[in-house]
């Protein structure tokens, strides 16, 4: 099959040729239709978890993916062949991926059935990132009349992020720059914006003198943001700041878990939950798409399969 490899620690992605994965005891293959770009895929690239992971290489880079089943290993009885699914690749090791025509995912983590009527390139991007946002938003329960601070609002995580506090009840304040950035995240629901390339703690103050009741923070300083927190406020960091080092935060590590992905499935397939996807690549492009992530952009990039 066709997928993007790194052949050896600090190789560049590449387009090849490798074998088609076959699925194991409690696992599916997966033909992929959709995927996209994370940070995490950057990072594996660029040999930032090397001695932290497993790399068995080739490794295929990609941790999102939608599409259908094409065969199941011993024990499955969850899926059969033809169901569309979607989610998050989550073995131990660094491997397998989304970022090829096919994939062998655990049915016990990672993986979701897709509604009819939902969208395999918003779905092939709502995995990971899908999943970071519903955690961030767990660990501070955002209730309706409540002030919520995003920061990194106009990525993947964080325009999710603000449409599921929006629906809460909450009043979102937003980091982005003035014109298309506000413009995205106030069409996503957010009520305020503030330009994270200034003095983002005066500005929410203005906004709000007496502090935020909840802070997502996916960019920025974020001892900094903890500051503006109000005494019963709470943070989530998927940036690693945890409560060792402020009482109100916690640190989140996405896990895709079946009732998370569930979730964003049906809301996306009922509307009530839009995948932003600034661009689709076709897979032989996605080494000049990650040059596009590191620049910055709205929402999410896709990965085009097939």
């Amino acid at each position: 099959m066709k997928a993007i490899v790194t052949a050896e620690q600090g190789s560049q992605p590449q387009l090849a040729e490798v074998p088609t994965p076959q699925p194991g005891p409690g696992e599916v293959l997966v033909k992929v239709q959709a995927s996209s770009i994370n940070g995490f895929d950057t990072a594996v690239a660029a040999g930032y978890l090397a001695g932290m992971m497993e790399h068995r290489y080739p490794v295929v880079l990609g941790k999102d993916f939608a599409g259908t089943v094409e065969a199941v290993g011993d024990g499955v009885t969850r899926f059969t062949v033809g169901d569309a699914v979607f989610g998050v690749v989550t073995k131990p090791f660094l491997g397998d991926g989304g970022f090829g025509e096919y994939v062998t995912v655990p049915v016990e983590i990672g993986i979701a059935a897709l509604p009819e009527g939902a969208d395999p390139v918003a779905a092939g991007a709502l995995g990971l990132a899908g999943t970071a946002a519903v955690d961030a938003l767990t660990a501070v329960s955002p209730q309706a009349g409540e002030t919520v601070l995003v920061s990194g609002a106009t990525g993947g995580v964080g325009a999710i992020v603000i449409q599921y506090a929006a629906a809460a009840g909450a009043r979102v304040i937003a980091s982005a720059r003035p014109g298309e950035e506000a413009d995205f995240v106030r069409g996503l629901g957010a009520a305020e914006t503030v330009d994270y390339t200034g003095d983002v703690a005066a500005q929410v103050r203005q906004i709000t003198p007496d502090g935020v009741d909840a802070v997502v923070h996916l960019a920025g300083d974020g001892a900094a943001l903890a500051e503006l927190l109000t005494d019963k406020g709470r943070l989530a960091s998927t940036l690693g700041l945890g409560a060792d080092q402020h009482p109100a935060a916690t640190a989140i590590m996405a896990t895709p878990s079946g009732a998370t992905l569930d979730r964003l499935a049906a809301d996306l397939a009922a509307g009530r939950l839009t995948v932003p996807v600034a661009r689709a690549y076709p897979l032989a492009e996605v080494p000049a798409a990650f040059g596009d992530f590191a620049t910055g952009t709205l929402g999410k990039i896709a990965i085009t399969v097939s």
